[in-house]
């Protein structure tokens, strides 16, 4: 690398954010050129201020990680993107690496991971949590589980496995409308959508099936 690098940072969760704002900014060899708490918001700025590398996380309202990296990979094919989430299952990290991540590390790394995964991803390598990269070796070689994944998991589309992650905690449908900006109508019909192609009929049942798959932590 050389000269500042250009970092942009997607996190819906303010004091987060802050947190990695104050923490990069440490870094005299870091800009960070702008943030954004929403996947539409970032596919524009991102467009405008061209950094080097894109921090993103997967679940935010609106638009999530996933579609709104597969649209910058799309307009910015130069841009670096390192995924920064809670979530550590096969299903999140494979669908991440084919909408086109460059790295995937989990918000529960420590700061001197982070800083080798940022190093390694802005020079063109390809970084994962050592927590992960055993997952991801195993489901590319088909000797894990993860390619074995049942069928009907993988016909959930984005949108149904954010509303059944949010079913799973508790959330109403009213609360759920309003952190992805949908209408409830819409929420509903993801519900049913739910129950029917996962032959469940409530939500407790979601619930438990949203733990199994490790879309909640318990």
């Amino acid at each position: 690398m050389s000269g500042k690098q250009r970092i942009f940072i997607v996190e819906d969760h303010t004091l987060f954010r802050a947190g990695l704002r104050a923490l990069l900014s440490q870094d005299p060899d870091i800009e960070i050129v702008g943030e954004a708490d929403n996947g539409r918001d970032a596919i524009r700025d991102i467009g405008a201020l061209a950094p080097h590398m894109v921090l993103m996380d997967l679940s935010m309202p609106g638009m999530n990680g996933i579609e709104a990296m597969q649209d910058i990979k799309r307009r910015n094919p130069d841009t670096r993107v390192l995924v920064l989430t809670i979530h550590k299952t096969d299903e999140y990290i494979h669908e991440s690496l084919r909408a086109g991540a460059d790295g995937y590390i989990l918000k529960d790394a420590t700061h001197d991971e982070l800083r080798v995964a940022i190093r390694s991803v802005l020079n063109g390598k390809t970084y994962l949590s050592p927590d992960i990269s055993g997952k991801v070796i195993h489901g590319y070689l088909g000797t894990g589980n993860s390619t074995n994944v049942g069928s009907t998991w993988d016909t959930l589309t984005h949108r149904e496995r954010e509303v059944l992650k949010l079913v799973a905690e508790g959330h109403s449908n009213k609360h759920i409308a309003d952190y992805l900006c949908l209408s409830i109508k819409t929420v509903e019909k993801h519900r049913s959508n739910l129950m029917k192609k996962l032959d469940l009929h409530n939500a407790s049942t979601l619930t438990s099936y949203a733990i199994e798959k490790g879309l909640v932590v318990t």
